[in-house]
């Protein structure tokens, strides 16, 4: 730690602690020192969390869960290693399964156009831990943590979650019940939503047991789902609302390009 004083910059990686004049050791003299050191973990995140956590607008906690890959598909001799899914560029065809470890991350999210997150947790998943129980223990131990440093007094609002889709609202509401907490999740694309049966239902001109669902909405095609009412409340034209509607008039269509072996006229 005194080397990591010393230094000019910051320190990226351990090794370039080596690099500063006043580290006159090797490199295997400061991995034997790391191996035999130790980091209180449960110490660290509570210190963690006292510091200042970004707030949403209305000064509401907004954490967000998500899993990054750390990809190591030269490192034959690392244990854990899982396949991890890594969407191509080209379309779903040319997606890969490199070999890496997967780690779930929980930030903290504000409001602004910066989006500006801080890291809070991170958690490397196993091989033969079940995802959601293990992301559901994470998110109780990062909300209980600013809760004893008081950074969430009772009478706020409460925390709010944000899932991907991969994860299941129901399922995680129900293993972070008694927590001040409230779950978003996104829903897979491939569901379908059923419409209530109107009441009180007239028996169907075919015969038979009416049905109890109406007809479904897919997910998948955006067309069948609601918009959004749009408004425009401040009594000013908006800017952007319709392909006549600008700034200001389309500017005049450009010269055609004069060719440079011949001259002008």
């Amino acid at each position: 730690m005194v080397e990591l004083l010393c230094a000019d910059g910051p320190v990226i990686s351990p090794v370039d602690l080596t690099l500063v004049a006043e580290h006159r050791r090797g490199h295997g003299a400061m991995y034997e020192a790391l191996n035999r050191g130790n980091v209180d973990v449960s110490r660290l995140r509570q210190v963690l969390a006292g510091l200042p956590i970004p707030q949403a607008a209305d000064g509401r906690l907004v954490l967000a869960v998500d899993i990054s890959h750390g990809l190591r598909p030269n490192a034959l001799t690392s244990a854990d290693r899982l396949f991890c899914h890594v969407y191509g560029r080209n379309g779903r065809s040319s997606d890969q399964f490199t070999p890496g470890w997967p780690y779930s991350f929980v930030a903290a999210l504000e409001t602004g156009r910066t989006s500006w997150c801080q890291p809070l947790d991170a958690v490397r998943l196993g091989p033969e831990g079940d995802v959601v129980e293990a992301t559901a223990a994470q998110v109780r131990r990062v909300v209980e943590d600013p809760i004893e440093m008081d950074r969430w007094h009772l009478g706020d609002r409460d925390i709010l979650i944000v899932f991907d889709a991969g994860y299941g609202a129901p399922r995680m509401s129900h293993l972070l019940r008694g927590l001040p907490v409230e779950v978003l999740g996104r829903m897979r694309s491939d569901r379908v939503m059923r419409k209530p049966v109107p009441v009180p239902w007239i028996s169907p001109p075919q015969g038979g047991r009416p049905p109890k669902h109406r007809q479904g909405v897919p997910l998948r095609q955006a067309g069948h789902l609601g918009r959004a009412g749009r408004g425009n409340r401040t009594g000013r034209r908006p800017v952007r609302h319709h392909p006549r509607d600008g700034l200001g008039p389309h500017p005049p269509p450009p010269d055609h390009p004069l060719r440079v072996d011949r001259p002008h006229r």
